[in-house]
């Protein structure tokens, strides 16, 4: 299942979501990149790769005056978007519909290691952000779910944007980035939650999982950049 295929319903995405937890230290991801986005009080921000527009509506209720502007290569993504109430558009990452200098901030969360030309859509994004003006990409490390994947006959994903090659890819684009590494975790009921998230990757993997009693806990890695 290619990218546009993963995306063109919400489907996917609503199952994988539903099973993260915070970690141990109770620290949400989004909460962290939120923090992050608006440090500076910006004026206006844009996001790519939106999904559902769920981090557009935590943005919006922080920071109600903002000018958000959500974007997403799915249609149907920019209609759930639209849908909470913020400003959404269907564009591509590396092809904003925005002028030079355009944003005091831009948003990525869990989707540059979709994007086919990483470098084109960094430089695209260091292009809208204003002088001083700050990227917050969200991102999963090698060891994300890797315990799963291995016991259900996969192997770890390894991606092209990471926590392990993020920060690098980030350099040759921004001066200054600062991360932030975050455990999370993701709770399964039962076999079926799981092999069901696993299953909802499409990846060309015959998933096979034994049988487990309660919950299943499954550590997760997440890195939240802030570039500028």
């Amino acid at each position: 299942m290619n990218v546009e295929e993963q995306y063109a319903d919400e489907q996917h995405l609503l199952r994988r979501r539903a099973v993260w937890r915070p970690g141990p230290d109770g620290r949400d991801p989004q909460q962290v990149a939120l923090k992050a986005l608006l440090a500076d009080a910006p004026d206006t921000v844009v996001e790519i790769g939106c999904g559902t527009g769920a981090f557009a509506a935590r943005v919006r209720d922080a920071a109600p005056g903002l000018d958000y502007l959500a974007t997403d290569a799915s249609a149907r993504m920019v209609e759930l978007a639209a849908a909470t109430g913020v400003r959404a558009e269907v564009a591509q990452a590396g092809a904003l519909p925005l002028p030079d200098d355009a944003v005091d901030a831009a948003a990525a969360l869990w989707m540059l290691y979709h994007v086919p030309d990483l470098d084109a859509a960094l430089a695209d994004l260091r292009r809208v952000i204003r002088p001083g003006g700050r990227l917050v990409a969200v991102t999963n490390g090698d060891g994300h779910t890797a315990t799963l994947r291995t016991a259900a006959g996969g192997t770890p994903l390894v991606t092209g944007f990471s926590s392990e090659n993020g920060e690098a890819a980030l350099r040759r684009h921004f001066a200054e980035v600062v991360r932030v590494d975050l455990a999370t975790r993701a709770v399964f009921p039962d076999r079926a939650a799981a092999l069901a998230y696993l299953r909802s990757t499409g990846e060309d993997v015959d998933w096979r999982l034994a049988p487990f009693d309660g919950e299943l806990e499954v550590a997760g890695h997440v890195t939240v950049f802030t570039a500028g």
